[in-house]
């Protein structure tokens, strides 16, 4: 488990030239208020620069140092994971990125590129993502699990879950296939060189057995048809070179024809769907006379008026999908054209490769001839010569033959273990273990948060989310205090498993000016209720400018205000 002890900083955004400091473990529950633009959310900001050289709200990384002292910008935070301490110090104007580990400097990567990735993957064990899902809820400049992509919600999960580590595997042994299958090629390609070897020595031999005159005209003979064969195959090589520079020259012709296409079909995709929820809107409008969320009747002329105007907005898709329609089949035929083309191109440059080929293959026959005629004139002892040196050959041979046979295996191997590692392996497993005990979750905050729909992720962390009449929504659908009880429920969740696998789990939890605009009074209360049962070891903060109704349930507040334009933290008693 982290433990997050204090963080401080100075010369950061509206912050001066004294150290502002904060204990992160002082308190289980500390209200942070001000104005808005006090700097109530600096903090925040701070330790997401320390941590991860980025801050939380959409800030630049230059817009960070303050706008008057303009250097000198230094955050240090300190945190404990066991028995060891760390402090992470990170500032601009001059550059500083340091780890210390019971005091004493962790030697520096070579880049901060490779100290950033030891911070995040060897330390903390969590990235940006996984850090704002788990300790972080805000009300804005937070992106919240529900939209984030599938992908990005996979990391989150298998942050909390601690099995990132089989994709870090996948990924070195993804290289690691790719090397063995270069050099499974490079050794087939030595043993197919070493049988050729092999087989020209045999027929060299051969040939060298051949010693008579008559076998050397012969061979003579040969070598001229074949240098006659090779300008017939040459001359047919240059007529076919021409014949593909016109094949591509009228290629460039056709060189838009497939993003045509493509974006013809996402035209007729979109068409689709608009048709397909006009069609579900007018059977609604059709089929309800009352709303089926809030049982209110719904007007006969409201009705007519919303079916008619679904009605003419089928009538336009229909027309505009007819004009595609020609668009497309006009594209098709470029596309055809254009096939054929490519189809007759393939074909002349693979007879241009088998003629060169062919062309290869003859001078090397010829030099072959070339040698034999000049070793059959020889003594016995060249035919020794060449006898030896065939057994070595076919001794070196053998061991490339068991070389590549070794490298086959490893490369089986390898693909057993991938085949693991995919996220429908070992990983699929685990996660299927978890959803039940999330979802279970989830839907254990959501109705402690008096929201009561039933909400499930399935394998690939896509929602389901139904009312109690079985009705589905989706998540941008609701309003945006339901939306932060779904963002709350997921958060409390998200913690509760990290606890369980001891993972991305910390004693922090921010939450940023949540009560000041998604929640009401009764989700306030609601949400408090929760906070109390989920905090133990755990030190919140709660960002607000509602010092009123909020102060009173606190054990600490902190306030925070401008003096001569810098920010100044203050503890209230």
């Amino acid at each position: 488990m982290i433990i997050f002890k204090s963080i401080r900083w100075k010369n950061f955004l509206s912050t001066g030239n004294a150290f502002s400091e904060i204990r992160l473990d002082a308190s289980p529950a500390t209200l942070i208020v001000g104005a808005n633009g006090a700097g109530k959310s600096t903090f925040l900001d701070a330790m997401c620069y320390a941590l991860f050289n980025k801050p939380f709200r959409k800030i630049t990384i230059s817009q960070l140092v303050n706008a008057v002292n303009e250097k000198d910008l230094l955050v240090e935070l300190d945190f404990t994971i066991g028995s060891r301490e760390y402090m992470v110090r990170r500032g601009r104007k001059p550059n500083v990125f340091e780890i210390y580990l019971n005091g004493t400097k962790t030697k520096e990567e070579a880049s901060s590129v490779e100290q950033q990735k030891y911070l995040e993957q060897s330390i903390l064990g969590l990235n940006y993502k996984s850090f704002t899902q788990v300790v972080v809820l805000g009300s804005s400049c937070f992106v919240p699990f529900m939209q984030l992509t599938p992908p990005n919600r996979r990391e989150v999960i298998e942050d909390l879950l601690d099995i990132r580590i089989f994709s870090t595997m996948n990924g070195i042994l993804k290289e690691k296939c790719k090397l063995i299958r270069e050099s499974i090629r490079e050794v087939e390609y030595q043993f197919e060189l070493a049988k050729n070897k092999v087989e020209t020595q045999q027929a060299l031999i051969e040939h060298l057995k051949e010693q008579s005159n008559a076998n050397t005209s012969r061979r003579k003979a040969e070598i001229e048809n074949l240098e006659i064969e090779i300008k017939d195959i040459t001359k047919s090589v240059d007529e076919d070179l021409e014949l593909s520079k016109s094949y591509e020259d009228s290629l460039k012709e056709y060189a838009n024809v497939d993003a045509s296409l493509s974006q013809l079909r996402i035209y007729e995709s979109r068409f689709k769907d608009k048709q397909k929820a006009f069609k579900k809107e007018y059977k609604f409008f059709e089929s309800n006379e009352h709303c089926p969320t809030c049982q209110q009747a719904i007007t006969e002329e409201l009705r007519t008026n919303k079916k008619s105007g679904i009605t003419d907005q089928l009538t336009q898709i229909e027309t505009a999908t007819e004009q595609l329609k020609g668009e497309l089949d006009d594209i098709l035929v470029k596309i055809s054209n254009k096939n054929e083309i490519v189809q007759e191109l393939s074909k002349t440059q693979q007879a241009i490769s088998e003629a060169q080929r062919e062309i290869q293959y003859r001078k090397r026959q010829i030099k072959a001839i070339e040698k034999k005629i000049d070793e059959a004139t020889g003594s016995n002892s060249s035919l020794k010569k060449e006898k030896d040196k065939l057994k070595q050959l076919a001794k070196d041979g053998l061991k490339v033959e068991e070389s590549l046979l070794d490298e086959k295996k490893v490369r089986d191997n390898y693909n057993t273990v991938t085949n693991m590692l995919r996220d429908t392996g070992i990983k699929s497993t685990i996660i299927k273990k978890y959803l039940p005990i999330m979802n279970q979750l989830i839907n254990r905050y959501l109705k402690e948060l008096d929201f009561y729909v039933s909400f499930e992720l399935d394998e690939n962390f896509l929602e389901t989310i139904k009312s109690r009449f079985r009705d589905e929504f989706s998540y941008a659908s609701f309003s945006e205090g339901e939306k932060m009880r779904i963002d709350l429920a997921l958060l409390f969740t998200w913690r509760t498993i990290a606890k369980m696998k001891n993972s991305a789990n910390t004693n922090l939890l921010i939450l940023d000016e949540i009560f000041d605009s998604s929640l009401d009074v009764s989700g306030t209360d609601d949400f408090l209720k929760i906070l109390h049962t989920v905090s133990d070891k755990t030190n919140v903060f709660v960002i607000s400018h509602k010092t009123e109704s909020l102060q009173d349930k606190f054990a600490s507040t902190l306030s925070v205000e401008k003096k001569q334009n810098f920010s100044v933290i203050t503890k209230e008693e």
